[in-house]
């Protein structure tokens, strides 16, 4: 079932989606694959621990984060969250579903700037079988992220 949590406040601010089902996929690579949709299109969410927080980057799938652009542009170390950590900020996603909504967990968002080009993303819907699909502009004007250069194509 597709995150109620996001589900809700998509439908609050009156944004259009459209959900997706698939198989069941693990990585962004394979999840792009599975709904036969480009990874520039695909987003990404890499959780990170900068310091004594956490914040959310999102790019395309077939991109990797630069973690040291990442920690250029926050001026702290930044690592990769571990699994544990990952459940512990998301108990309502399995752990790797996470939509790139940060702010409904009160995380920072970060995104990578080639995937602000386009019309449409595509994201996780808080479970490794469901998607959603709004506009890159609907989902910017509610997330309000930091549109940086993060990532490396993969």
């Amino acid at each position: 079932m597709v995150l109620k949590k996001l589900k809700d406040y998509l439908d609050r601010h009156g944004v259009h989606y459209e959900v997706l089902t698939h198989r069941e996929a693990f990585t962004a690579q394979e999840l792009a694959a599975a709904m036969h949709v480009p990874g520039r299109e695909m987003a990404k969410v890499v959780v990170v621990k900068s310091g004594d927080r956490y914040l959310m980057a999102v790019l395309p799938a077939h991109h990797r984060l630069d973690l040291e652009k990442l920690r250029a542009i926050t001026g702290r170390d930044v690592s990769l969250a571990t699994e544990a950590e990952m459940a512990s900020l998301f108990p309502d996603c399995e752990v790797g579903a996470m939509p790139p909504f940060g702010n409904l967990y009160q995380l920072e968002v970060y995104v990578d700037r080639s995937l602000s080009e386009d019309e449409s993303i595509v994201f996780n819907a808080g479970t490794h079988h469901e998607a959603m699909r709004a506009s890159y502009q609907d989902f910017a004007k509610l997330v309000q992220p930091k549109v940086v250069d993060i990532s490396v194509h993969a």
